[in-house]
């Protein structure tokens, strides 16, 4: 399994970020300290998406993080990505890492059950995904966390990834109960100065330690 960077994760949205706003923000996402980046894109061709996945990696290389793709592990495959992020019901962890390699990052949306956080690290996820954890316009209807599902699921050596109405005000109570990573949506990107906004969000990361040290 790889080393999951501890951060900010960019996770898009084709709302927000219509294609020739796309690469701008997330380079200025980048810029200001994103450590991971997500696409995001449920409503979008084929052709339309792996041309947008393909230049997000491109523009992720130069900068040196790693792109994931989500809920799709054919694109992943298909360009190369870095890895992919699952949900629930795209397939199990095992089966993408070996379709991706070892070098790939595998995430997996556990909602608010430790036992799926269970299963998705025996299977070998890289990182856990917790949430919605407070009210969200991109997942309304996600099931409720509460932050002491990061703390419990401490005991199963897997970096954790908090997702849900995130913004700077809730932040640093999620980082407290130990989410490794915080995946922002409008927190980051409805925002005139996003790479301001991710210095923001890099700066809580800083200002607490990191407890895998």
């Amino acid at each position: 399994m790889r080393t999951v960077p501890r951060g900010l994760y960019a996770v898009t949205d084709p709302t927000l970020l219509p294609e020739d706003r796309l690469i701008p923000a997330v380079e200025a996402a980048l810029q200001g300290g994103t450590v991971l980046v997500q696409y995001r894109d449920k409503a979008a061709g084929e052709v339309d998406r792996r041309r947008r996945a393909e230049s997000l990696l491109s523009l992720c290389r130069n900068y040196h993080v790693p792109l994931l793709i989500n809920d799709d592990l054919d694109l992943a495959q298909r360009i190369d990505a870095d890895g992919v992020h699952l949900g629930q019901s795209d397939g199990r962890v095992d089966e993408a890492r070996h379709r991706l390699g070892d070098q790939a990052l595998v995430g997996r949306t556990c909602h608010d059950r430790l036992d799926l956080a269970r299963e998705a690290a025996d299977q070998g996820a890289d990182y856990l995904a917790f949430g919605r954890f407070f009210p969200s316009v991109t997942k309304p209807e996600a099931p409720a966390a509460t932050p002491d599902i990061l703390t419990e699921a401490q005991t199963l050596n897997r970096p954790t990834s908090a997702i849900g109405g995130i913004t700077l005000e809730n932040a640093a109570l999620l980082i407290a109960h130990g989410a490794d990573l915080l995946a922002v949506i409008g927190g980051l990107f409805a925002t005139d100065d996003v790479a301001a906004r991710a210095r923001a969000f890099d700066q809580l990361f800083h200002a607490s330690p990191d407890r895998s040290s």
